[in-house]
């Protein structure tokens, strides 16, 4: 009988695999330095069913950076600020992207209608905002009815 082999993909970098001395290892800090940030609230490693800590590759990326941070001088608190608005600037950014997709599907639906009706000669230019193309630096605002 064919042997099968499994194949098993490698943990995303969310996933909780290293336990503390690792960690520790990994990012040049000693362990109770990893306890101390993780009291502080700086990280939030993931726990066994033991209560273990265990620590992702996103955790190791984000030690580094914090202890890069330290290293140039930056205290705790610094180190804190810095964080939140490195997460609320990727949260603003992806909320742009949606957005921006947003204002594309609506004009293009206003395109699509109405290109669907018929011309009147007499009816003046359009002069719909989400129909033109804005120059860089421009505002444009797009009113959408709550659901």
């Amino acid at each position: 009988m064919a042997r099968r082999e499994r194949t098993v993909a490698p943990p995303g970098p969310d996933a909780a695999v290293f336990v503390i001395s690792v960690a520790a290892e990994l990012t040049g800090l000693h362990p109770q330095t990893l306890r101390t940030y993780e009291r502080l609230g700086l990280i939030t490693p993931g726990r066994t069913g033991g209560g273990g800590r265990r620590y992702s590759h996103r955790d190791i990326e984000l030690l580094r950076e914090i202890s890069d941070l330290t290293s140039s001088g930056i205290g705790l608190e610094g180190v804190r600020r810095i964080l939140e608005l490195e997460n609320r600037s990727r949260a603003l950014a992806a909320r742009n992207q949606e957005l921006i997709a947003e204002l594309e599907v609506t004009r293009e639906a206003l395109r699509q209608t109405l290109a669907r009706r018929p011309a009147d000669p007499l009816a003046p230019p359009n002069k719909l905002p989400v129909l033109r193309r804005s120059a860089p630096g421009q505002q444009l605002v797009v009113w959408r009815r709550n659901r």
